[in-house]
């Protein structure tokens, strides 16, 4: 009998999570039609920026307008369905979660999609520029005539934000996992080479295959895990406070009801 409500156990979290990932995709597909809307004039406004200037882009093939046109469209889907996704998933697992646990991680969700934008912008106005002005000081050096396609260029442009907009996600994700009890700052500390090994590598990873991308890339990760530590030990030390005053109440009330 208790091997039979297990398995229904897991059965009802299977389709808990289903129906958690049929939302999620719900809410991706709308806001790729709506991402189809915005396109033209976020494209109009990347190809006019400043880092743009002096590039003359060009089509290769007959399917890249409508590709760069759908890379955009995700994105922007992406940047809606994000904060969604955190809150499905908060969803999915707040039932296991104490009344306290649940309101404390609950708080998270908006900020997911403000971490987002300022990782967006950081990557579009700062890394961006300097990796492209970085590449075409080399093609100058070589005598090489800049001519690129536009599908080229978009790859290198989201080749960069995206990462690096996603990445700025850490010490939110950190504070998460400290506010689930599965991380705290003693732990981060002890796994810092390991973390500062996997952050440089998908630094490498994810940049354009030169140093100066790289390192515009890894020192801003490696900050950001320094902070994720800073903040993870703010949350972890409200912990062990209520967890002392949850222990003291229940001490007190104990030695009340022997004295009655």
């Amino acid at each position: 009998m208790t091997q039979q409500n297990e398995e229904m156990t897991i059965t009802e979290h299977l389709s808990e999570l289903r129906k958690r990932l049929i939302y999620v995709l719900s809410v991706f597909v709308l806001g790729l039609v709506a991402g189809f809307f915005v396109a033209d004039p976020v494209y109009r406004y990347l190809t006019k920026a400043e880092s743009a200037q002096g590039f003359v882009l060009h089509a290769f093939s007959f399917w890249d307008g409508i590709g760069i046109y759908m890379k955009i469209a995700g994105l922007f889907s992406l940047i809606i369905t994000l904060p969604f996704t955190v809150f499905q998933i908060w969803k999915f697992v707040s039932p296991g979660l104490r009344p306290r646990e649940r309101k404390a991680t609950l708080k998270y969700v908006p900020y997911v999609f403000l971490l987002f934008l300022v990782g967006l912008a950081f990557a579009y106005y700062v890394v961006f520029p300097m990796a492209l002005a970085f590449t075409s000081t080399i093609t100058e050096k070589m005598g090489l005539v800049e001519t690129y396609g536009m599908k080229q260029y978009f790859s290198f442009l989201f080749g960069i934000v995206l990462p690096v907009s996603l990445l700025f996600e850490l010490p939110l994700l950190i504070m998460f996992l400290t506010g689930l009890r599965i991380l705290n700052p003693i732990r981060l500390r002890k796994m810092r080479r390991l973390a500062y090994f996997v952050l440089i590598f998908i630094a490498v990873v994810v940049t354009p295959p030169d140093f100066i991308s790289d390192l515009l890339v890894m020192i801003p990760l490696l900050l950001l895990y320094e902070i994720s530590v800073f903040l993870s030990a703010i949350v972890y030390r409200k912990q062990l406070a209520a967890d002392e005053a949850a222990e003291a109440r229940y001490v007190r009330a104990n030695n009340e009801q022997s004295a009655g």
